[in-house]
């Protein structure tokens, strides 16, 4: 069984290679596919992925990290598959993906990401929904034209995914009308919302590489608890990330009183802190600067920074774990490794 290493000081130099040649393998395929959509959706879609801009020139921008198909193509070659043949699936779900965020950016109302308005923003609303519809739709398709003997299985193990998705924005939204949401709960949405795709994207990987049953479940493994993991840092970085660095304004989680991990943690902390944030939360009025300021000092106060880190760093162990009883090809663990610190890791 193979043993994982701690990464060491060049991680994150390898985990961005590791990007890199990911993104090389699977931006031709996405671009192909998404040039198949009617020419709006197609505008839309460009513009999104940072192709193109409002008038839809090319453009060279913020495209992304791209880790969920890296997680696609590294799943296929810790399975001891050839990374080329999952190149349809990191597109299905990096399509997937897309389709989530544009859906998102409307729902929650957000105006910027990566650096620049929202495409809802620039082309409406509807229009959003719609493109994000239609790349939901383009992912089936991507994985269907595959041909791979695995393709049946893979846009069933995709589709439940996103039905994952769905359940876990659904309780995402609900979550801002209740005032008696606890941890337990908040991390059962954030697993449905950000884990399924992740461990999905590893399952995905794992199958088109030609991992046996147990590979499989192993890598799904770890891609849901990395999810989470994950989950647990945005939340932490909508509150207290450099807006320079994560595209989004300071507190940004909080002008919209979002019910997230920390948030969650610190209201249900039974401490003054975590009394004084619910009435902040409670008012019927938007939050000036001061009080933005004042509610990250009460979650932090609360113990809900605190323990979102910690949960974050378990959760990272759990996955690693999951990794490492897969029995992985060495050199694509290693990538795999570095690639979950700094997702786990990150200021951005």
């Amino acid at each position: 069984m193979t043993t994982l290493q701690q990464p060491d000081v060049n991680a994150g130099d390898v985990s961005h290679a590791a990007l890199s040649r990911c993104r090389a393998l699977v931006e031709p395929a996405l671009r192909a596919a998404v040039d198949r959509l009617p020419q709006r959706m197609r505008q839309v879609a460009g513009y999104h992925l940072g192709w193109l801009d409002e008038r839809g020139a090319p453009i060279s921008g913020d495209r992304g990290k791209a880790i969920r198909p890296a997680l696609v193509l590294l799943s296929a070659r810790a399975a001891g598959g050839d990374p080329a043949t999952a190149v349809p699936a990191a597109v299905a779900v990096e399509l997937v993906h897309n389709f989530s965020l544009l859906h998102d950016d409307v729902m929650d109302g957000d105006v910027t990401r990566r650096h620049r308005p929202t495409a809802w923003t620039v082309f409406g609303s509807s229009t959003a929904i719609l493109a994000g519809d239609a790349l939901l739709s383009l992912a089936s398709d991507v994985l269907a034209a595959s041909q791979h003997r695995e393709a049946t299985t893979a846009i069933r193990t995709l589709s439940s995914a996103v039905l994952g998705l769905i359940e876990g924005q659904t309780d995402d939204i609900d979550f801002e009308e209740r005032g008696d949401v606890g941890p337990d709960e908040c991390q059962r949405m954030a697993r449905n919302k950000t884990g399924a795709l992740l461990g999905c994207a590893c399952a995905l990987g794992a199958l088109y590489g030609g991992g046996n049953p147990e590979q499989v479940t192993r890598l799904r493994g770890f891609g849901e608890h990395l999810g989470l993991a994950f989950q647990h840092v945005d939340d932490l970085l909508g509150i207290w990330g450099d807006p320079a660095a994560t595209g989004k304004p300071v507190f940004s989680d909080l002008r919209t009183r979002k019910k997230s991990l920390p948030v969650v943690a610190a209201l249900t902390s039974a401490t003054s802190e975590g009394r004084e944030l619910a009435e902040l939360y409670q008012r019927d009025r938007s939050l000036n600067d001061a009080e933005l300021a004042r509610a990250a000092e009460l979650i932090t106060g609360a113990g809900g920074q605190a323990w979102s880190r910690h949960q974050a760093n378990g959760l990272l162990a759990t996955a690693l774990n999951d990794l490492r009883r897969a029995d992985p090809d060495p050199d694509a663990a290693d990538d795999l490794v570095a690639l979950a610190h700094l997702m786990t890791k990150r200021d951005r």
